[in-house]
């Protein structure tokens, strides 16, 4: 147990560390680019005294060492500064769009939690059968087309061709109010005991969320299938088979656990991976979140809400990362041994 704890510490240290590196890059990479920070903060009709004043408050004229150290200053004291296109805090800005990613992103990571297991052990147990070459065959098509292929593909075909699912985007019809409690739509309609609001934001989840976790599933499925058919043949499985234990019993109690471990490892960087994926997808559904928001910040070079939302990505995919260790060294004490050396 004491070694479990060391190694969470060296960890969060290491976690440090990057995320400290992670600012440092950023921040040099958006004061290096082309274009005035000042004279885009004050729009081109700004009078030049006035634009020199700003870059004089901005410290945008002291050397970049020195303008670092004012800037992550401010962020340690959550201040992530002004965003100069939506003109407030970025703060605030994050906190208004992050919950809608996070709740996209909270329904496209657990589908392949379930389902990447479900085929994947089928496929295990019927391998070179038909459901086994159906899964295989699925997964080659799925994996290859990209994720903004499935998201208008979806809008297409259940928003327009069968118009079964919301095709205006947003993530609300308009006529519901569900006051903010998470900021998560359906958990919020529930709090607010509003059962149709929910199954309303629910439908408008549904197509953004499955053509993000699709191609995600299908990869993770083929991963639990080839790390079972390795195991499977171990000398452990053969004795156990031999000796009558059945194999369903066999597949649940002695396969799957070690055979998922690789498989958590990955899903724990798609998991991440979906907010940076989900770019094209929120443009495609007109969702509100924070990765529209980050587009408009980088073709406006709002440096301030560009820095902001790097830095929460970035804890959230060191964050995934630290979860994902811990949930290996449970499912292999083994790990926590040779992790803490």
């Amino acid at each position: 147990m004491t070694s479990f704890f060391v190694t969470i510490l060296k960890r969060l240290a290491w976690a440090l560390v990057v995320l400290v590196g992670l600012s440092i890059l950023i921040f040099s990479l958006m004061r290096i680019i082309p274009g005035d920070p000042a004279r885009l903060a004050l729009g081109p009709t700004a009078p030049e005294e006035v634009v020199e004043r700003y870059r004089e408050r901005m410290h945008y004229n002291e050397p970049l060492p020195l303008q670092y150290y004012y800037w992550i200053s401010d962020v340690a004291h959550g201040d992530f500064g002004m965003s100069t296109v939506t003109k407030r805090a970025v703060l605030r800005d994050l906190g208004e769009f992050m919950p809608a990613t996070l709740e996209l992103a909270i329904w496209a990571g657990i589908p392949p939690i379930f389902f990447a297991l479900l085929l994947g052990v089928l496929g295990a147990m019927y391998n070179n059968r038909w459901p086994d070459y159906l899964i295989r065959f699925s997964s080659y098509i799925i994996i290859a087309t990209p994720t903004f292929v499935w998201a208008v593909l979806f809008l297409l075909i259940f928003g327009y061709w069968l118009p079964i699912l919301p095709s205006v985007g947003g993530r609300l019809t308009m006529g519901f109010e569900v006051p903010s409690v998470t900021g998560l739509m359906v958990l919020d309609a529930l709090i607010s005991g509003q059962p149709d609001a929910a199954w309303d934001a629910f439908t408008h989840l549904l197509l953004p969320a499955l053509a993000l976790s699709l191609g995600h599933t299908m990869q993770e499925a083929r991963l639990t299938r080839s790390y079972m058919l390795e195991n499977t043949g171990r000398d452990y499985v053969t004795m156990m088979t031999s000796q009558g234990v059945p194999r369903h019993v066999v597949n649940r109690k002695y396969l799957l656990k070690p055979s998922v471990i690789p498989t958590v490892s990955i899903m724990g960087l798609d998991i991440a991976a979906i907010f940076g994926n989900a770019f094209l997808v929120e443009t495609i559904f007109n969702w509100p979140g924070m990765s529209r928001y980050a587009m408009t910040a980088i073709l406006g070079k709002d440096i301030n809400a560009v820095c902001g939302v790097v830095l929460v990505l970035g804890v959230i995919f060191i964050t995934t990362n630290l979860l994902v260790d811990v949930t290996v060294m449970i499912l292999d004490p083994r790990m926590r041994q040779s992790r803490s050396k």
